[in-house]
């Protein structure tokens, strides 16, 4: 494409000057002057191309390679996971330096701390695999659309938030919670389902169709529990300080015992419980605990609403 004559300058010196002057305000304000002055966090595409090798180390003959063949299945898995490992053991450490700069720790006890950490994720991921399949299996039985276990975990965008998930819950129990972060948002961008690390999930979950599902943080879910397009396990609102500031890692979302149905758009919020065996209808606003059990349908809900502020679902 040819350049036009007499090409402007934009007013460069004098942009590159202002965004320099707003960076130094902002560190300034933030006590940034520890900052090492190289990149400290870890790297949104690194982390990518990380989970792309765990997947495909995972389930070898489904999301790997497409020349693999199953006798060389452990010859890719090892390797795989030998590049995949080293890649996440320097986010790690990008992680562990900048918590450690920021909080006054010494700094020599970062690579001790982040071989550690991925020794202990290495150590996981065959039980990832083992409640992985548990899921695939759910997403199966639980969908008369579905032909194959294949077809699922090739398709359903819940079988592959939930596949992030189980990793980043992994990652964040190992407190790397910005890693794991980034993967559950990289989750997030590709299905629709924004799911916070920190919540904890049972066995031989499914979310069928998925956009729009939000999990918030504290929220606890059961074994085989299945949930539809839509939902929200969210907060109620949020504790605060004497200041205004919010009270961090409070336990703020739902509860949802075994086998519990949770029917498209229904939003549940606060520390409530749902009971064994409940079915939550579609589009149901709740703020209150049901006994196992229960058949929650809009209308009931709607008796029982209460007005209150609402928080976001993280």
């Amino acid at each position: 494409m040819p350049s036009p004559p007499n090409l402007p300058h934009w007013n460069l010196d004098q942009v590159v000057a202002g965004l320099r002057q707003q960076r130094e305000r902002w560190r300034e304000a933030r006590h940034r002057s520890l900052d090492s002055g190289g990149r400290e966090f870890p790297v949104r595409e690194q982390v990518a191309a990380i989970m792309t090798s765990l997947c495909g180390a995972l389930f070898p003959m489904r999301l790997g390679p497409p020349e693999l063949r199953q006798e060389t299945e452990d010859y890719y898995v090892g390797h795989t996971l030998d590049t995949a490992l080293n890649a996440l053991y320097a986010q790690v450490v990008l992680e562990l330096s900048y918590t450690a700069r920021q909080q006054g720790q010494p700094e020599d006890t970062v690579v001790p701390r982040a071989t550690a950490i991925v020794n202990a994720f290495a150590s996981y991921l065959p039980k990832a695999r083992e409640l992985l399949d548990s899921d695939v299996e759910a997403a199966f039985h639980g969908d008369p659309a579905a032909r194959s276990v294949d077809e699922v975990l090739l398709c359903y965008p819940g079988v592959i938030a939930v596949i992030y998930h189980r990793l980043a819950h992994q990652l964040y129990k190992l407190d790397v919670p910005l890693l794991a972060r980034i993967i559950a948002e990289l989750s997030h961008s590709a299905t629709g389902i924004d799911i916070h690390p920190g919540a904890t999930i049972g066995s031989r979950f499914f979310i069928d169709h998925g956009t729009g599902v939000v999990i918030g943080e504290t929220a606890v879910i059961g074994e085989r529990v299945r949930l539809y397009q839509q939902v929200t396990l969210g907060a109620k609102r949020f504790a605060a300080n004497e200041d205004g500031s919010l009270i961090k890692g409070q336990p703020r979302h739902p509860i949802v015992e075994d086998d519990v149905v949770i029917y498209a758009g229904a939003t549940i919020l606060g520390r409530v419980t749902i009971g064994k065996g409940s079915s939550i209808g579609g589009n149901v606003w709740l703020t209150r605990s049901v006994p196992p059990g229960s058949n929650i349908t809009q209308a009931q809900s709607e008796q029982h609403a209460v007005t209150a502020p609402v928080a976001a679902g993280f």
